[in-house]
């Protein structure tokens, strides 16, 4: 990559899993009205053909790993499990006794924190708890989230029962020194045994989530990891570049910047890692994702049915996404709220039988069509603006933002229509902070976001 495009583009930039991104959400919440009529809207319109997707955030973790950017609860008391079901079955019956007709489960994922803390019977009792009384969609695809330190057979073999078809295991990285600086405790044994054993029980699919750009990586060391890691052969791999946010997560004080590869040595080591992988049989995937030409994700981009939500990329495009558990996020299509991030104010809220979101934002009509043209980017690395209905004030602002990319070779526009070069893949989130109307009319006076590169 040329060093001074690099220099120029590495500047802090959303990851763009919604739009608005939430820094640039409505100050109020949306009453519990508003979102409920979206929410019942989108139901009515799209359960019998599409169905919803369920997230179901489970935030405990036995220690913390201090590169981690998400919603987590440190604990080592397991006592915690039975309240926190009770709680997310509840929360569930509330959304329940709005719909209008029995919903039909599309997607389900456990996302965490650590979802395999919880003990396996646990996780069943959630499980069936979520699915009485609901349907489960003939294409239905259900996933969680896997550590490879305490993710049992006996965890693989229940949530097989239950439905449960693909694993995403949090590997990060193989290296012993920067798995201790990040204080996570597993290895690479243990992540083998966990895809064998998948796969000996029937596991479709199995994804491999991995970080670049954590303290003391190196070139040399990450080649290692990924020739390791793709010798398993999962069916799919994430490679997320880290986001060192120590203002917003303290963890990640544990080291400093002097540990984290520069921007051009972290690049190299997503160049190395993404070379051996299209030499392996991946295919890239839209932005940090690479699979196999079997793997459903491959087929949904050769398709275009690639899809983006706040659980990533998915080849399931539900456009009602309700988000259970502290911290989750729900997306009605037309409005998005966010729960309480403590599990204390999670549990205060629906003890009191309120909806326990604490913020939201009603999208207007300008921010839907945004809100599309960045999905097309983020899963198509183009869009077009020919139908009327995809062209508004800022859409247009955005092409004037864009000139200087199309003039480094970033991008190519034709009439109504733009184009991310190969040279402009890598900056992406670039391209689609031109078009994002919401940040460009509030510029941010402090660091809301990591990297872009």
């Amino acid at each position: 990559m040329d060093t001074a495009l690099l220099q120029k583009y590495n500047v802090p930039g959303p990851r763009y899993t919604s739009y608005p991104t939430v820094p640039y959400w409505n100050k109020t919440a949306p009453a519990a009205g508003e979102w409920l009529q979206t929410v019942s809207d989108t139901f009515a319109a799209t359960n019998s053909t599409d169905g919803i997707s369920l997230y179901i955030h489970l935030p405990f973790c036995e220690s913390l790993c201090t590169y981690c950017g998400c919603n987590t609860r440190i604990t080592v008391n397991h006592r915690v499990e039975e309240p926190y079901i009770y709680a997310v079955l509840t929360e569930w019956a509330m959304y329940r006794s709005h719909f209008s007709e029995t919903p039909k489960i599309r997607e389900l994922h456990l996302g965490g924190g650590t979802p395999t803390f919880f003990s396996a019977e646990n996780l069943r009792r959630l499980i069936e708890g979520l699915l009485a009384g609901a349907e489960i969609h003939e294409k239905a695809c259900f996933s969680f989230e896997a550590h490879p330190g305490n993710t049992t057979d006996e965890h693989l073999q229940t949530l097989y029962d239950l439905g449960f078809r693909r694993v995403s295991v949090g590997v990060q990285d193989t290296n012993p020194l920067v798995l201790e600086l990040i204080n996570r405790h597993q290895t690479y044994e243990q992540v083998e045994h966990l895809i064998l054993k998948a796969r000996e029980i029937g596991y479709t699919s199995v994804n491999i989530d991995m970080v670049y750009g954590l303290p003391q990586q190196r070139v040399c060391s990450m080649t290692q990891t990924i020739m390791n890691i793709t010798n398993l052969k999962p069916d799919r791999l994430a490679l997320y570049s880290y986001a060192h946010v120590p203002w917003v997560k303290p963890g990640q004080r544990r080291f400093s910047e002097q540990d984290l590869p520069d921007a051009s040595k972290k690049l190299a080591i997503y160049e190395t890692c993404r070379n051996w992988l299209e030499l392996s049989g991946y295919q890239e995937i839209g932005m940090d994702h690479f699979a196999l030409a079997t793997d459903s994700l491959s087929e949904a981009e050769k398709n275009g049915r690639l899809h983006r939500n706040f659980m990533g990329y998915t080849d399931t495009p539900t456009k009602l996404l309700i988000g259970l558990g502290a911290s989750s996020i729900s997306d009605s299509w037309g409005a998005y709220v966010q729960n309480a991030k403590s599990v204390e104010a999670y549990y205060e809220r629906l003890r009191d039988g309120q909806f326990p979101f604490f913020k939201g934002h009603l999208l207007t009509e300008d921010d839907l069509v945004i809100r599309r043209h960045i999905l097309n980017l983020m899963c198509r690395f183009e869009t077009s603006w020919m139908d009327k209905t995809l062209q508004s004030e800022g859409v247009y602002e955005g092409l004037h933002r864009i000139e200087e990319l199309e003039a480094d070779g970033l991008v190519e526009v034709e009439p109504y229509r733009l184009r991310v070069t190969p040279k402009g893949r890598s900056f992406v989130r670039n391209v689609c902070m031109a078009f994002d109307a919401r940040l460009w009319e509030n510029l941010p006076e402090t660091t809301l976001f990591s990297q872009t590169v």
